[in-house]
């Protein structure tokens, strides 16, 4: 499957997904790392999650697709919300809680 129908699959056929470096339990950088806890701030425990350091061509490929350049990506009902800084804006806000409100066990 090419790289980039693989990760649309994933976007779509799931809830919440984070393209994460490591793990939501054990993050490989601190941005990862910021990304997991916010979720679990808003309720979501049980996301989908791609370490994107096992796979080169989803971690290169990714990237094109979102149109953006950094690790993690958070994607919520198949929409690009943005990597950690976005989401912590947006958490502050209360913005996040309210595009989760819902989601919190549906993933």
């Amino acid at each position: 499957m090419d790289v980039q129908a693989l990760i649309h699959e994933q976007v779509t056929g799931n809830p919440v997904v984070l393209y994460m470096k490591g793990t939501p339990q054990f993050p490989q950088c601190g941005f990862s790392a910021r990304a997991v806890q916010i979720l679990k701030a808003c309720g979501v425990n049980d996301f989908y999650s791609v370490n994107v350091l096992e796979n080169p061509e989803i971690r290169a490929g990714i990237k094109d697709y979102a149109n953006w350049p950094t690790i993690p990506q958070l994607f919520i009902k198949g929409e690009f919300i943005g990597g950690s800084d976005i989401m912590t804006e947006m958490y502050q806000a209360g913005e996040l809680q309210q595009l989760l409100a819902g989601l919190a066990d549906a993933a």
